[in-house]
């Protein structure tokens, strides 16, 4: 390993006695910048500014890392490492003049407090030994300069404390000549006068140390307008009278101190959060000032200890710990500064008076040192400006539940709670890994339940390790009931309740009604229109008073504002267990019809919002959208514009919480509300294939109904969940479901949603091969609607056409499936347009006018395409790759049979990708891989089978007969085939034709 000199030239010893250099510029300024830091991580943004101050290279990250390599090659043995923050160069104290010189120097320090100057001096003389001149001279490097000074400033220390300790000693004789240049280039260092007039006194040269002192004056005089301080002025007073200057006997050093409170030794996870406190508070400028904020029991103080004792090597001279209790009774700022006097070495009426002087005598005792300050619960920022140090090399680590954002210069690191994996480490830490392993489901809910914080994870933790028969699951359970759950999380003097509560008293009226109003939303994701309008007497979303109280609770780490949204909206969060405590609160200060009302308030703008959104979506869900029970927007319309303006991008930001609302609104007995949300949240859940989320809502949903003995919201329900049976194949199901459901309505009166039940079911007869059932159900539903044109009017007329395709009508269908269109592009709706295309394209096809069809339905796609409707664009891409078999353009046709699918895979619709795959698998046959195709033909047939869906099983087995018998399987091709004949429907005109364009792409392709 090379030794490395900065105290004066740059310079590196390999080996030894051979001195070399860096030979560019850049090099030279990283070798010298990573030396002064030397064992500390230098973030790669300083080591940038180090080596281009003014404006950095494009390339610049790899320059760096080649100015590295460069350096480790030149310099063997050479170890700089790359960390997540930057570039540290690992050296030994004796490889390296700088931790050489520090290393002496402390060891001055302590034989001097062990009272042997001869000793320390000793130490002093190798320490000052070890500078050759000014900190690398001859290299100017300007993001250095505040590091050099600090360093001639240990330097002029060291050697005052050296000529001390040699005073103490008795070798003034020596010392005079050495003063006598110090005080040249230092005239104003009261220090270094007083110890010269000590050596010339004792050396007999009264005169000489008086004349001392006259020049001293004159200088502070005229420079600065100040006379000299009491120590010169007392060293002169002995003078003056003849006596043995020597400074009375100095009390105890007090450095290096250390106040920190023992480091935690089951501490989980936050080892990316110390690495970044770690690099704010080692930054070489100024005095870095770092702020730990988060919510009650988030794990501040805890972080904060940890953090500290990881540094203590970074602060040689000590760590304090300084308790402020802002969160319950902030200290007052004369008694913290008395205390830390007191701990600095200033007793008696050497404290002053004034809060401003003792601030300042702070900072004196301070100067120069290097000093973790840790303030820990601090109230506010002028609580910590008092208490900042004033020179460079200390540095102060903060802790509040505020988020002091007064503090001018401060980083400030959000303590949010533990992840996953962290929570679970510290309950195995505290509850043992084998408990915990054993009963790992149970302790996952536990995690949950404490929101992953760590306070509460403590007590949970803790209660464990108490109760070693305590199953896992019972206080799973005790936690997971909101009512108790503040109650089961408390143990000796732990509790979460009392820490969110100190943090709430410090609130202002209007603040504490804020915070009471938001806890009554279950709601974690809020965003800010939600908030106002929970908090505003008056529907104002830009309420002054609603603002103040919303920034007062994020201040109060009791609110998290996360970001904005997509839609533009800032968003916040409150975590579970404060969510509870404010509904705590709720329940105590409020009556129930007063939390109903703000609730209920809430509940409107939801639904209209939602009501208004969903009326711009195409409407694809084949259920109707009621206007019952709608109330007034509470917002306002510029506000409803604003987030509206893509309705789509609105749902799916408060998909969430919409689905949530449902629950919630059913749970306090308000389903028909929870209905209305629903029906409109289901415009986007269908169009985007969000089955599932419209199944546990409507469940959710039905349940509520049946308890409250509302029969109609019940039929809704379940005919909406059949609707999702239909999607994903399940037709034997749904035709049940939906004859029960059509039986129904028409008994409530309700003839709207029966006619849109009718479509639905003629559409899954379809599906089925029962087409006169088909067309029944189809003419039944046109009937029941209202206006034709539009809503399950036009969807019957697809269905009717769907069902006339099966019984060989396909004039009658063409007929129908023109006129559809001919209101589809009156209307200017591009999907209905899209739909209406399709239809007539298969109707053209089924009329041999393929040439027609293949335009039709190419527009069709390319009008769909521009819309969000992915369904109808699978089901007209299927379309197009049917019709383009027909053209005998065999390629083009499986690419739009394989985009199909891809899509249908994506909706989760199951038949329509089943139809596709075996598109593809017959395409696979005429390539010559029957081989391939027969078991994926298999796997379809059985699905098909099971959806009882005899259409598509008889056009199945036709394809894998085919297959069969390129493989030469000629007698399971022929159990196929009479299989296919006896599924087979008479005049079934659809079958007909898919079952002729299959197997045309069965056949070789042409060469």
């Amino acid at each position: 390993m090379p030794r490395f000199g900065v105290l004066g030239p740059l310079t590196i010893e390999s080996p030894p006695g051979r001195r070399t250099a860096p030979r560019g510029d850049h090099q030279r300024a990283l070798l010298a910048v990573l030396l002064l830091n030397a064992n500390s991580s230098v973030p790669v943004d300083a080591l940038v500014e180090t080596l281009w101050p003014e404006t950095p290279p494009k390339s610049y990250t790899s320059n760096l890392h080649t100015y590295v390599s460069r350096l480790r090659a030149r310099f063997e043995g050479l170890e700089i490492e790359r960390d997540p923050h930057g570039y540290r160069l690992v050296v030994g104290p004796g490889d390296l003049d700088l931790l050489s010189f520090r290393e002496a120097a402390a060891a001055g320090k302590a034989a001097a407090r062990a009272g042997d100057p001869a000793g320390a001096a000793g130490h002093y003389r190798r320490a000052l030994a070890e500078w050759r001149g000014p900190v690398l001279s001859g290299l100017h490097i300007p993001r250095l300069d505040a590091d050099i000074a600090r360093l001639e400033s240990e330097r002029l220390a060291a050697f005052e404390d050296c000529v001390d300790a040699e005073l103490s000693d008795g070798r003034h004789g020596e010392l005079t000549g050495e003063l006598q240049a110090m005080i040249t280039e230092h005239p104003l260092r009261e220090r270094l006068a007083a110890q010269l007039m000590i050596a010339l006194h004792r050396a007999g040269r009264q005169a000489d140390s008086l004349a001392v002192h006259r020049e001293l004056r004159t200088t502070l005089v005229e420079e600065l307008g100040v006379e000299p301080g009491a120590e010169v002025r007392r060293v002169h007073a002995a003078v003056l009278r003849g006596e043995d200057p020597v400074p009375p006997a100095k009390t105890a050093q007090v450095f290096p101190i250390c106040q920190l409170p023992p480091d935690i030794a089951d501490l989980a996870g936050r080892e990316g959060e110390i690495a970044k406190l770690s690099g704010l508070l080692g930054a070489s400028t100024g005095v870095p000032v770092a702020v730990i904020t988060g919510e009650p029991g988030a794990g501040k103080s805890t972080l904060a200890v940890s953090t500290a004792h990881r540094l203590r090597r970074s602060f040689p001279d000590g760590q304090l710990f300084v308790p402020l209790a802002g969160a319950s009774d902030p200290r007052d700022l004369a008694d913290v500064l008395g205390d830390l006097l007191r701990a600095l070495g200033v007793t008696g009426p050497a404290i002053p008076d004034d809060v401003a002087a003792r601030a300042a005598a702070y900072r004196g005792r301070l100067a120069d040192r290097r000093v973790l300050v840790v303030l820990d619960d601090a109230a506010g920022p002028e609580q910590v400006r008092a208490l900042l140090p004033g020179t460079p090399g200390s540095a102060v680590l903060v802790t509040s539940r505020r988020r002091l954002s007064g503090l001018a210069g401060a980083d400030r690191l959000h303590l949010a709670p533990l992840s996953g994996a962290e929570a679970m480490t510290l309950l195995e830490r505290l509850a043992g890994p084998d408990r915990v392993g054993a009963e790992r489901a149970d302790a996952e809910r536990i995690a949950k339940a404490c929101g992953n914080l760590p306070l509460a994870l403590r007590i949970a933790g803790s209660r464990l390790a108490m109760r070693p028969g305590l199953p896992l699951g019972k206080l799973a359970g005790k936690l997971e009931d909101e009512v108790s759950r503040l109650d089961e999380l408390q143990v000796s003097d732990l509790q979460v309740r009392g820490s969110i509560a100190l943090s709430y008293e410090a609130l202002s009226p209007s603040a504490r009604r804020a915070f009471r109003l938001i806890g009554r939303c279950r709601t974690l994701d809020l965003p800010a229109w939600a908030v106002s309008t929970l908090i505003n007497d008056k529907a104002d979303s830009t309420d002054e008073e609603a603002d103040e109280a919303i920034d007062e609770l994020v201040e109060a780490s009791l609110l998290e504002a996360t970001g904005l949204d997509p839609t533009g909206e800032q968003r916040f969060r409150m975590h579970d267990l404060v969510r509870v405590y404010a509904t705590e609160l709720g329940r105590e200060l409020e009556t129930r019809a007063e939390r109903v009302a703000t609730v209920a308030k809430l509940s409107d703008a939801a639904l209209c919002l939602a009501d208004t959104a969903a009326r711009r979506l195409p409407r694809t869900v084949p259920m109707p959208l009621s206007d019952q029970d709608l109330p007034a927007q509470p917002l306002s319309g510029e506000l409803v514009e604003r987030l509206l303006r893509d309705p789509g991008t609105w749902f799916s930001v408060e998909r969430a919480n919409l689905v949530s609302a449902v629950s919630s609104m059913c749970a306090v007995g308000w389903p028909r509300k929870a209905l209305r949300v629903l029906e409109r949240l289901s415009a986007y859940l269908y169009l985007h294939s969000h089955y599932t989320d419209m199944r546990t809502a409507y469940e959710i949903l039905r349940d509520a109904a049946l308890k409250a003995g509302d029969r109609h919201i019940v039929v809704i329900a379940e005919a909406n969940l059949t609707v999702l049976l239909h999607v994903r194949g399940e037709y034997e199901r749904a035709v049940e479901g939906y004859r029960e459901c059509s039986k129904a309505l028409a008994e409530l009166g309700d003839v709207s949603a029966q006619a849109w039940v009718e479509t639905n079911l003629a559409r899954c007869l379809v599906g089925l091969g029962r087409a006169g059932e088909s067309l029944h159900a189809a003419t039944q539903a046109r009937e029941l609607s209202l206006v034709e044109e539009t809503g399950p009017g036009a969807y019957a007329l697809h269905a009717e056409s769907a069902a006339l395709h099966r019984l060989g009508k396909v004039a009658e269908a063409l007929e129908i499936d023109s006129r559809s269109l001919a209101h589809a592009r009156e209307s200017g709706d591009e999907r209905q347009l899209g739909v209406a295309l399709q239809g007539l394209s298969w109707s053209l096809m089924l009329d041999g006018r393929e040439a027609e069809a293949l335009e039709t339905i190419e527009e069709s796609v390319r009008v769909l395409r521009r819309t969000t409707a992915k369904s109808a664009l699978a089901k007209s891409l299927r379309t197009q790759g049917a019709i383009l078999a027909g053209a005998g353009r065999r390629a083009d046709a499986v690419k739009a049979y394989e985009n199909a699918r891809r899509l249908a895979d994506a909706l989760e619709e199951r038949p329509r990708e089943l139809s596709c795959t075996r598109a593809i698998a017959a395409s696979w046959i005429g390539d010559g891989r029957a081989d391939r195709a027969i078991p994926v033909l298999r796997h379809c047939l059985d699905e098909f089978r099971a959806m009882g869906g005899k259409p598509a099983t008889a056009l199945t087995l036709h394809v894998l007969r085919r297959a069969y018998e390129a493989v030469g399987e000629m007698e399971a091709a022929e159990a196929a085939g009479e299989e296919a004949k006896r599924l087979e429907v008479p005049h079934d005109a659809n079958a007909s034709a898919l079952v002729r364009l299959l197997l045309s792409l069965t056949e070789p392709a042409p060469a």
